[in-house]
């Protein structure tokens, strides 16, 4: 006879001889079966935009936000941290309400529209057409221990690219990181750090691409104008 049918007999048996008996066992094994952990959801905080550009003209030229490509547990939500070289773990009970890339296009969404001077702006699920497409991949976002024992850094890189949508030439190309001190090293504050590192990639990242796509847009308008004809004189 198999344990798991001996299992069966007993318990068959135990039901036969005393019914309640039975019943309270159930109960005792229920109790003991571990209750899951709860879990803290945090958002990617935000902070006013600190500058305002000189140049507020709105800019004829239409973009797209493409969401970031990533790998390996930046796919998922959890907080992630390297407490010590070539070592990664992730903060217990804490996740953010989505995966590291959603965070961070949403938060180029939301600086290039807080900026005003591209006032075209879309995502790639909307499937709309436009001029240029910011693609990129996130490579870091993580907080990292640093060896002289003080709270983590937040970690947050990314490989960015400028697309011409029409030809599908790429016009631009820059990795941008920054890193961010946490004020302790309490998830809270480690959270903190990111939404302070995410503000400022974000607003360089904006004045880059609006040099860059001005640059690229001068240069298609001044191939496409006609050239301008020469009247011969007659005889």
């Amino acid at each position: 006879m198999t344990l798991q049918r001996a299992c069966r007999a007993i318990a068959r048996g135990l039901y036969t001889l005393c019914p309640y008996a039975f019943c309270a066992l159930l109960l005792v094994g229920c109790t003991i079966l571990p209750t899951p952990e709860p879990v803290d959801i945090y958002l990617l905080p935000a902070s006013p935009i600190a500058t305002v550009p000189t140049d507020r003209a709105l800019r004829p030229w239409s973009l797209r936000i493409a969401r970031p490509d990533s790998n390996g547990q930046l796919l998922g939500q959890r907080i992630l941290v390297i407490p010590e070289p070539n070592r990664m773990s992730v903060y217990r009970g804490a996740n953010w309400h989505e995966p590291a890339a959603l965070l961070m296009r949403k938060r180029l969404f939301d600086a290039f529209r807080a900026d005003g001077r591209v006032s075209a702006l879309s995502i790639e699920e909307m499937r709309t057409f436009a001029d240029y497409e910011l693609g990129s991949e996130l490579s870091a976002f993580q907080s990292e221990y640093q060896q002289d024992g003080k709270p983590p850094e937040a970690v947050v890189r990314l490989d960015t690219r400028l697309i011409d949508t029409t030809s599908r030439r790429i016009v631009a190309g820059r990795v941008f990181e920054v890193r961010e001190a946490a004020a302790d090293s309490s998830v809270p504050a480690v959270v903190a750090a990111f939404g302070r590192a995410a503000d400022r990639l974000s607003a360089e990242l904006v004045n880059w691409v609006i040099a860059g796509a001005d640059a690229a847009h001068r240069v298609v308008k001044t191939v496409a104008e006609p050239l301008p004809t020469v009247e011969e004189e007659a005889p």
